[in-house]
């Protein structure tokens, strides 16, 4: 791969390539795998945990030694083995289980996966004895012309009789060509002393043959995505260019949704019927629901509900909830807060660690300052609420229900319900009779106060230490 990173840790559909082996493998035997890393690897353990159990090869001294090492791991009752590559991704768990099979009803020590390869370079050879049983392998390596000619390859799957597996693993010889300990050689130990070895064969549909640079990597997420797409339209997705929308395995969309050009839908999202989502978005682990639409948009570990609309430009960080139909428009930011239904936030405008009530209009320009510099606070804004353009709101702080706030208001105390808050610092005063300030567009209520017509009410607040900026830019 020409990497810093462990091949089995670069990713396919999102996943680590040897995720989806501990899958298979898992689901096939019911049991946790047995992983075989070098101290070279060791990243691989360190990304993976718990999800299986490990061993470690000292040094990458072939599969024969690779399996010799596992087995010290593999308790003494087990009767029968799979040895899987890390680097076949595409393994699937009814292949597996076919191979274990045909391993049991032929009585066979040894029993390996087949493909008659359209391109066979890199892998070992089958060679078959007259009657057609598995003779040896060869590795290319190894091979000569006549042997290079034949195209029936040894995928690198397994399956073993256990005991045979533990008696015969110190046997194998180093190869002449590389000295390396081949696990293959197996077969001809196999055939010296009379035992059968059997394949199960395969149709070359790619899912068997191994990972070993990014262009066999990226050929394997091409056939992925291509059955993923085609999976979602048979159940009632509209692509309008299916070879440009990218949709993880795990997402699940309803019927009648309409994925545009250029939509990424990653992790384990999920699209509510009827919703569209427009050219150039990203949903990322999300919940969207019915009939939304979101217009080159990113959505990422948040919760989206009916009847929602978003973008364009628009950016949901993760913790974000937004309740059904709540319009969220060009420009707008959101991050850990919660929306409550029929909110309207239409531009620039950013929302952190907030909670803000139904139908509340938020001004062009309003900013959560949530980030004292050492701490977050939150911010609750009761429902109803009109925020003028350019206000600031700096948390902790609360506004209550029905409150407003005049245009470039900058609020660092409370807000009691139904009043109206204007200036910096911003203070409570009683608009004249008349003053509407309803555009819940531009939301500029209170504007005309900077111009001396209302008249103060209260003493203004007295500012409160703290730098009152945002969390942008990633904090």
């Amino acid at each position: 791969m020409r990497s810093r990173i462990p091949k089995v840790l670069h990713e396919l559909g999102g996943r680590p390539l040897l995720a989806w082996v501990l899958d298979a493998a898992r689901e096939a035997t019911g049991a946790d795998p047995v992983v075989v890393v070098s101290p070279a690897t060791a990243a691989v353990r360190e990304a993976f945990g718990d999800a299986a159990v490990w061993a470690v090869q000292d040094a990458p001294r072939g599969t024969a030694d690779a399996v010799r090492a596992g087995l010290a791991a593999v308790p003494a009752e087990v009767e029968e083995i799979l040895v899987l590559s890390g680097d076949v991704p595409r393994i699937e768990t009814e292949t597996l289980r076919r191979l274990a099979e045909t391993r049991r009803l032929d009585a066979a020590v040894m029993t390996l996966l087949a493909v008659d390869a359209i391109d066979p370079t890199g892998y070992g050879r089958i060679v078959r004895t007259a009657g057609g049983s598995v003779e040896r392998i060869v590795e290319e390596k190894d091979a000569d012309a006549a042997i290079l000619e034949i195209s029936e390859i040894n995928a690198g799957t397994y399956a073993f009789d256990a005991a045979w597996l533990r008696r015969r693993i110190g046997d194998v010889e180093p190869s002449p060509a590389t000295g390396e300990l081949y696990l293959t050689e197996l077969v001809a130990l196999a055939r010296a002393e009379g035992r059968l070895v059997t394949s199960l064969d395969i149709e070359d549909d790619g899912r068997q043959l191994g990972i070993n640079d990014r262009v066999q990597l990226a050929q394997a997420e091409w056939d992925l995505r291509m059955e993923t797409n085609t999976r979602l339209m048979r159940a009632g997705v509209t692509m309008l260019d299916p070879s440009t929308v990218y949709a993880d395995p795990d997402v699940e969309v309803a019927t009648d949704v309409i994925l545009e050009p250029f939509v990424v839908l990653r992790g384990r999202t999920r699209i509510g019927e009827g919703t569209r989502i427009g050219a150039g978005s990203q949903i990322i682990d999300s919940t969207i629901g019915r009939e939304c639409r979101v217009w080159a948009s990113v959505v990422e570990g948040s919760t989206v509900g009916d009847r929602v609309t978003i973008g364009p430009f628009s950016h949901l960080r993760p913790g974000s909830i937004v309740d059904d139909e709540v319009e969220i428009g060009n420009y707008a930011e959101i991050k850990n807060s919660h929306l409550g239904r029929r909110v309207k936030q239409h531009h620039m405008s950013y929302l952190g660690d907030a909670e803000v009530g139904e139908e509340t209009n938020v001004g062009a320009g309003t900013i959560t300052a949530n980030y004292d510099g050492r701490r977050k606070h939150r911010t609750t804004i009761g429902r109803r609420v009109f925020l003028g353009v350019d206000t600031m709101l700096r948390a902790p702080i609360t506004v209550g229900d029905g409150a407003k706030t005049g245009a470039g208001a900058v609020v660092t105390h409370d807000v009691p319900p139904g009043t109206l808050v204007v200036g910096v610092p911003a203070r409570i005063r009683e608009p004249r009779p008349g003053a509407s300030g309803e555009d819940a567009d531009a939301t500029a209520a209170g504007a005309d106060a900077a111009a001396g017509a209302v008249r103060e009410t209260e003493p203004a607040a007295e500012p409160v230490a703290g730098d009152g900026t945002t969390d942008a830019g990633g904090r």
